[in-house]
């Protein structure tokens, strides 16, 4: 029983380490310059490196989901718009 309790403190002590940690580093952080749009681009760059790798070690089903969802882009702007409907292209596709 008290090693239950060492590993739930230990966890919860990781936990806050890792968001003090999180606050301290962020006011360091540059808001001008060269660093700070890296930063403000990184989300979508992420995005965009998951969808490549989905569509290049996928099929015609997500090429087909990855072109309604570029359509989506291209009328509406919205990208939670555009993620959602290649969210439920690829899985109609998948599943039908």
């Amino acid at each position: 029983m008290t090693e239950t309790w060492f590993v739930i403190l230990a966890l919860a002590a990781g936990t806050f380490a890792i968001r003090l940690s999180g606050v301290l580093i962020g006011q360091r952080v540059p808001r001008h310059g060269a660093l700070a749009r890296g930063l403000k681009a990184l989300p979508g760059c992420l995005i965009v490196s998951l969808v490549a790798v989905s569509l290049l070690s996928g099929g015609p089903r997500e090429w087909l989901a990855g072109l309604l969802a570029a359509g989506i882009a291209v009328l509406t702007g919205n990208v939670p718009l555009t993620m959602a409907g290649g969210i439920a292209a690829i899985w109609l596709l998948r599943h039908s």
